[in-house]
């Protein structure tokens, strides 16, 4: 017993000081906001969102265009033995403003609610980076003490195992004890070496969100109290929920978006006005006749400004297509948007009750955990006088870690579900991430 407290005294002390130069959950969290690849392309997605509003703007702001010509004439007069061959040339500045067109109004009004979806998506794929780099974090946390579980387990069995030998040397075990405790040996051996390859995987995990190898990171306080969820009514989440989800609010926008696409497409049965001005310059040649045709030069300048009425009357049922087709995309959003509070009702349910449960768990694995350290020092003790077998002490040892394991899971799992409670009612942000690191040591 003297032995296994010095190993576990080194191995805090060991942790101690990989902690001293250790990142924490805050640090990795900027490093994922700077690296992350998959928040990258949300980013340049919203900026292209973004860009859908000065296009729809243009629709209501003049065009100016400028056109030229060059043309090589050969012609021949019927009736008249003449034949001419002259070049000709133009060009012509042109400008249109739309009065009225309806459908670039509503076309106008899409791209201030595209620039809102765009913006939307991109807060969505930031909140799913926080919840993903705080999983991360945790599950290396949960990796570390799984491996620091194992280890001390394989120590302790290691110990037993040749305080069996020992014993059966002098005759006070049988060969019974002897290869029980070796079968102990090997098996918290061969969880010992699982466990290095999960605490791999996971820093492995990590590292695909922050684009560099993890250092040491900090773990939760020991003894560390966590917090019920404020309000303590699950109901007041759900109803949060239902209106501050992001993927609720980004479903709403698109049905509005829905929406206006059916009033767009209507617009096309609408006459169109315009006001249009131009400007041009054409050079060419006439023929004047008398008796003989006599070529004579033109340089013509011509400036037109005037109003320009166009109604569509029938485009072969075109329009109407479009519009039920519109309508119809305008109810898949409605859908869309039921399914969104639905699903975020449901998530903000699942998050409170795994908070709530897990402070539960929290409490009953504490009480365990020294419920189950008495039972391993008085399993060692009958041990020592005789009352008690090897097998008793293997299974408490195997207890007391298996414990300890759980309540560290539990602690871990109750912290996401705060994160996932928050984001479940859209209010999911960076003071968050500091209200948890503030729980590191």
């Amino acid at each position: 017993m003297r032995r296994l407290g010095g190993a576990a005294i080194a191995m805090v002390v060991g942790l101690a000081g990989a902690s001293a130069g250790a990142a924490d959950l805050e640090q990795i969290y900027r490093e994922a906001l700077a690296n992350d690849a998959t928040l990258a392309g949300a980013l340049a997605s919203r900026d292209a969102g973004l860009e859908k509003l000065p296009q729809a703007r243009a629709g209501l702001l003049p065009s100016v265009s400028l056109s030229g010509n060059s043309n090589w004439n050969n012609a021949d007069l019927n009736h008249v033995p003449v034949t001419r061959k002259y070049n000709s040339n133009g060009w012509q500045v042109q400008l249109a403003q739309p009065l009225f067109r309806w459908q670039n109004w509503v076309q106008y009004k899409q791209g201030e609610l595209q620039g809102t979806l765009a913006e939307a998506q991109y807060q969505l794929a930031r909140q799913d980076l926080t919840l993903r780099a705080a999983q991360a974090y945790f599950d290396v946390l949960a990796a570390q003490d799984v491996l620091a579980a194992a280890t001390a387990l394989n120590e302790a069995n290691g110990q037993q195992l040749a305080l069996a030998r020992k014993s059966f040397e002098v005759g006070t075990v049988t060969i019974t004890d002897v290869h029980e405790a070796q079968s102990r040996s090997d098996l918290s051996s061969a969880q010992m070496l699982a466990a290095e390859s999960d605490l791999e995987v996971k820093r492995n995990a990590l590292q695909v969100l922050t684009a560099k190898a993890p250092e040491a990171l900090k773990g939760l306080r020991k003894g560390v109290a966590l917090s019920r969820p404020e309000p303590a009514d699950i109901q007041s989440w759900v109803s949060a929920a239902e209106g501050g989800n992001l993927s609720v609010q980004a479903a709403q926008v698109v049905g509005e978006i829905s929406g206006r696409e059916v009033e767009r497409n209507r617009a096309a049965h609408l006459p169109t006005l315009d006001l249009v001005a131009s400007y041009g310059n054409s050079v060419g040649s006439t023929a004047t006749f008398s008796g003989l045709a006599t070529p004579v030069r033109t340089d013509t300048d011509t400036a037109v400004i005037g109003v320009q009425l166009s109604m569509p009357l029938f485009q072969g049922g075109a329009v109407n297509s479009r519009v039920r087709e519109a309508a119809s995309l305008r109810d898949k959003a409605a859908a869309d948007l039921d399914v969104a509070r639905r699903t975020a009702a449901q998530n903000a349910r699942q998050a409170y009750l795994g908070v709530t449960s897990g402070l539960a768990q929290v409490k009953a694995y504490e009480a365990a955990q020294v419920s189950s350290t008495s039972a391993l020092d008085a399993n060692k003790l009958g041990y020592d006088v005789g009352v008690r077998i090897n097998i008793d002490v293997l299974n408490a040892q195997s207890q007391l870690y298996d414990t300890q394991q759980k309540l560290a899971k539990a602690r871990y799992d109750t912290l996401m579900a705060q994160l996932k409670l928050k984001a479940a009612a859209g209010s999911l942000g960076d003071e968050d991430i500091r209200a948890i690191n503030a729980l590191l040591d």
